[in-house]
């Protein structure tokens, strides 16, 4: 016991000799998270489009008014002909092309249905993709409205009519922000855990005094573990400050139990902070060490489910996400964020964060070779 309070001692002093430690654990998560969830955000506005009016009818305009005020798109271009604004989709001016052809308006009211014309730029085929869902939700919203007022004046017998009414659960306003900040505050944690206990050991390797530890009757697994507390506690408060973050700036206030996240955080930063100390015990140089660990940190961070739901990867990928600490962490930090689930709801993430923290701190401990 008394050996690992001279390690913890020595490592304190260690990481606080250099300053640009602290403020890399403390000050950089802060920046992030004042600045990503902003700029995270899958619902894409401000789709530059172009729309070709051959009808210029009335309801042609409700369209185009819809269109406008929808809060998605921006009116970039209004073309006479289709040649015209595909010319400005050439050049990168605008995203999508909505063409409503001549006599829209006499085949709706005659014939109880007209067509129009969507072209997309798929180069972003995210934008593109969403664009066309958008275009397409207000189009079905504008048929909709007129069906309803034709029924109304009466132009079309009273029919039975399903109404769907939305409750959104766990996010009722639809806040982006809320989404993402918790799976953010889960990367952060993720990236000082591992960085910084990847570059622990190699510096020890580089200065020389590795030598001198090896020399000592000091255990492997004392070693190990004198390089990993004052890590982990470090990370726990800048997870805790990521939390105060999220409250003053978002107002995000976690719906579970603290004492289960920071529970679960914990373990999570015990078994990733392994990765860490297994990467830098078999790496030699802070150069090795850094490429590896971001290596790793890549894959991990995509394959998460942070931005991409997991169940839209193709099989392979989400193999490889069941095999990715990350991707619990994540899981865990949105349930309990805001679901509010339990610690019963989450034992089997526990179970799997606990294999990783065993498998990687024992591979760790084992793999580091001390020659006394």
């Amino acid at each position: 016991m008394r050996t690992i309070l001279f390690l913890l001692q020595k490592e304190f002093k260690q990481i606080f000799r250099d300053p640009a430690i602290p403020r890399l654990i403390f000050i950089m998560p802060i920046i992030q998270l004042m600045i990503l969830p902003w700029a995270a955000d899958f619902q894409i506005k401000n789709i530059d489009v172009a729309i070709v009016d051959e009808d210029h009818s009335i309801y042609a305009q409700r369209i185009i008014d819809k269109i406008q005020h929808s809060g998605y798109f921006r009116l970039q271009a209004y073309s006479l002909s289709y040649k015209d604004a595909f010319l400005e989709m050439e050049k990168e001016n605008v995203d999508l092309i909505l063409k409503i052809p001549k006599g829209f308006e006499r085949d709706l009211t005659r014939e109880d249905e007209a067509s129009i014309f969507i072209a997309i730029d798929a180069i972003n085929g995210t934008m593109g993709n969403l664009g066309a869902a958008y275009a397409s939700q207000i189009l079905r919203s504008f048929n909709q409205q007129i069906r309803t007022e034709w029924i109304q004046m009466p132009r079309l017998s009273p029919q039975p009519r399903i109404q769907v009414t939305e409750r959104h659960w766990f996010n009722p306003t639809m806040n982006y922000q809320v989404f993402m900040v918790p799976g953010i505050l889960a990367i952060l944690l993720t990236m000082i855990g591992t960085f910084l206990t990847a570059l622990n050991i190699v510096k020890e390797k580089e200065i020389g005094t590795i030598e001198q530890i090896n020399v000592t009757p000091i255990r492997k697994h004392h070693f190990i573990l004198g390089k990993l507390i004052p890590f982990w506690i470090l990370g726990m408060l800048m997870l805790a400050l990521g939390l105060g973050i999220s409250y003053i700036i978002y107002g995000i206030v976690p719906v579970g139990s603290f004492w289960v996240l920071f529970g679960f955080g914990a373990l999570y930063l015990f078994s990733i902070m392994g990765l860490g100390l297994l990467i830098s015990t078999i790496t030699e140089t802070q150069q090795q060490a850094m490429l590896v660990t971001f290596f790793f940190m890549l894959i991990a961070i995509l394959l998460s489910g942070l931005y991409t739901p997991i169940d839209s990867m193709p099989e392979w990928a989400k193999w490889v996400a069941r095999i990715n600490p990350v991707t619990y962490m994540v899981e865990v930090m949105r349930m309990l964020v805001m679901k509010g689930s339990d610690s019963a709801m989450v034992i089997y993430h526990i179970g799997i964060v606990f294999g990783f923290a065993v498998l990687l701190n024992g591979a760790a401990i084992w793999n580091y070779r001390k020659t006394s």
